[in-house]
């Protein structure tokens, strides 16, 4: 591929008006998921800077203004004129929508930014937008503000070195919140770090003076150690397969846990493909293929033996597949399912090889991962026959719904809500203080179980389960069906101390292994029970945090009100637990979601799995802004 990258490679496909009035079109929303949306857009052309050949390090800073900085060493953004558009090919790429080096010209073979609305949309969503731009011995600079320039590009000194500096500032015109969160920047460029190995990213952090660099010459090999490090390993050393076929390049990393968790992440260009798709796919099939074919060669699975089904060879799997291609064709519900059938073919022959080396060279991994999978697939059966008791008992008897559970009258899911509750005695009140017309009670007795150490077939024997199963109705894995849960806000209401928090967690972790599309379509909440009571005489104010009861004590002074502070439900009467905490009007209730499930993993593993170490390095980490601590 030639070195050339100029003004003659910028293809324009359309102007750039309309961003701002309907900015959700182009990042989302204008919550915090848009706001950091347009760091990644501008990170995104520096990797592909990086994807070309042509970038070695990019460096992001959020500075103290909350403005961002994105510099790279790449060949820099083309200043040249632009023939078609009479303007400088930056002017063009930060002016005009749908335009860049990306889409079929020679600029770039492959490509994440793959709309070229990247730079444009940033430039039109910020109070002001500056880039220098280092090319051909030169430093230019141009300086925008709500998508229009407001300076003509000038030369403003000499430099040996190449690339782009960006730096940007939200409009707060346009966004609900203008203030960046390090966290999401930090787990989004450690990911782009595994997926490009060799490139080195820093995240500078000005207004904490932290600095983060990130460089991984493993590449997905390194993301799949560092996904199981909580974890206890099958295998020490991940399998690795890289291949480049039809233009098509094949990355996969394996490796398994003693878990029962399947994790698998897929990417089509760094993007990740949540909804999978044709690469997916294509390793889901080698994957069941080559285990089976090398069990039924060396007699591990008997001639009597079914094969083992993709689920079981699955269970305790971490796997990563990165593919980059040169047309990706993205569609889905969120453009994150990669379209591109040939990508299949491609990717299951490459795996199919690489696999059946790897299992040749290695038979006692190989045997022991295919000895597992057998065992997922007993518990697998046991679990199936347990489903099936349960059906047959539930068409037995009068009703199907647990005995415990004081449903609703209103039969329209959208309307109802389904209450856990943990006890019998905030059950009881609960149940007194609803509104029986849409509101369903159901109180757990106890912890469940830690679904995070168990098998189905365990967590399927498990009461306090099965009850929150039948309840919901929608099954679990591979019976699932969002369409047949009978309630479409379920809220978590435990009591505010460490029990409640623990319990909190386990029914978190229960939803998202078993019952994940119950989260991702924003089914499951968590109640807010209010901390304290502030009574005097006949009036009475109830607060939710200690800040609240310190401003409002602040106000009150040295009148005499009695602060009650709630320990668990129990202590309220139905009215009270109505007003507070489940009258829609008044009460506030959080809404679970799933913004990165990789996040979502680690969270779940480090809480609820075996190895305490972690468990105490996140206690640590976090013990400055812990909230609540009931000692």
């Amino acid at each position: 591929m030639s070195n050339e990258y100029n003004a003659s490679q910028i293809q324009v496909l359309e102007g750039l008006e309309a961003v701002r009035k309907r900015p959700g079109m182009y990042i989302g929303s204008t919550g915090p998921r848009g706001l950091h949306h347009l760091v990644f857009e501008i990170v995104d052309n520096s990797i592909d800077e990086a994807l070309a050949g042509y970038c070695t390090e990019v460096e992001v800073v959020i500075n103290v203004d909350n403005s961002i900085t994105v510099t790279d060493n790449g060949r820099g953004i083309p200043v040249d004129r632009h023939e078609q558009m009479d303007k400088t090919a930056l002017e063009v790429v930060l002016t005009m929508l749908h335009a860049g080096g990306k889409f079929g010209g020679e600029g770039y073979k492959v490509s994440g930014g793959l709309h070229g609305v990247g730079a444009s949309v940033v430039n039109a969503l910020s109070e002001w937008l500056e880039v220098k731009v280092y090319r051909e011995g030169k430093i230019h600079h141009q300086r925008y503000e709500r998508g229009k320039p407001v300076t003509e590009l000038k030369v403003i000194g000499n430099s040996k070195k190449t690339g782009t500096t960006t730096s940007f500032k939200p409009d707060a015109q346009i966004f609900e919140e203008v203030v960046f969160e390090g966290e999401i920047l930090l787990h989004r460029l450690r990911e782009m770090s595994f997926l490009n190995k060799g490139l080195k990213i820093e995240l500078i952090d000005l207004r904490t003076d932290e600095k983060v660099t990130f460089l991984h010459d493993g590449g997905i090999v390194d993301f799949v150690k560092y996904l199981n490090k909580n974890k206890d390993t099958v295998h020490p050393k991940p399998i690795f397969i890289e291949k480049e076929k039809e233009g098509t390049q094949v990355e996969v990393a394996i490796q398994y846990n003693d878990g029962y968790a399947e994790n698998l992440y897929s990417f089509a260009n760094n993007i990740h493909t949540t909804e999978g798709g044709s690469h997916e796919a294509g390793f889901k099939a080698a994957l069941t293929r080559v285990m089976n074919d090398y069990a039924r060669k060396y007699n591990i699975i008997k001639d009597n033996m079914v094969n083992l089904s993709g689920e079981d060879i699955r269970e305790g799997i971490t796997a990563i597949i990165s593919v980059k291609i040169k047309d990706p064709q993205f569609e889905g519900q969120t453009k994150t399912k990669l379209g591109n059938s040939e990508v299949r073919g491609i990717t299951d022959g490459i795996v199919n090889d690489g696999l059946s080396t790897f299992l040749e060279e290695n038979p006692a991994i190989a045997k022991r991962i295919i000895e597992k999978s057998i065992n997922a697939s007993r518990a697998r059966e046991a679990a199936r026959k347990a489903r099936e008791l349960t059906r047959r008992k539930s068409a037995l008897e009068s009703t199907t719904l647990p005995g415990k559970l004081a449903d609703c009258s209103v039969k329209d899911p959208a309307m109802a809500e389904l209450y856990l509750v943990e006890g019998d005695s905030a059950g009881g009140s609960a149940k007194q203080g609803r509104d029986r017309r849409f509101q369903a009670i159901l109180p757990l007795r106890g912890k469940i179980l830690n679904v995070e150490k168990a098998r189905l077939d365990k967590i399927l024997a498990n009461e306090e389960i099965r009850a929150i199963i039948t309840a919901i109705g929608s099954g679990v894995i591979d019976d699932f069906d969002t369409n047949k849960a009978r309630y479409h806000k379920i809220i978590i209401m435990t009591d505010a101390d460490v029990d409640g928090s623990h319990i909190r967690t386990l029914l978190l972790t229960f939803f998202y292994r078993y019952m994940k599309p119950l989260v991702e379509s924003g089914f499951v909440y968590i109640a807010q029970p209010p901390l304290f009571r502030l009574k005097k005489g006949k009036d009475e104010t109830y607060l939710y945090s200690d800040k609240q009861l310190e401003l409002a004590t602040q106000d009150i002074g040295r009148s005499n009100y009695s602060i009650q502070r709630y320990k668990g439900l129990g202590e309220m009467d139905p009215e009270q637990l109505w007003e507070t905490t489940m009258n829609p009007e008044k009460r506030t209730v959080l809404q679970v979601s799933l913004e990165d499930a990789i996040q979502a993993d680690e969270m779940f593993t480090i809480l609820m799995g075996d190895k305490v170490e972690p468990r105490k390095d996140f206690i640590l980490a976090h013990a400055k802004t812990v909230r609540n601590l009931d000692i």
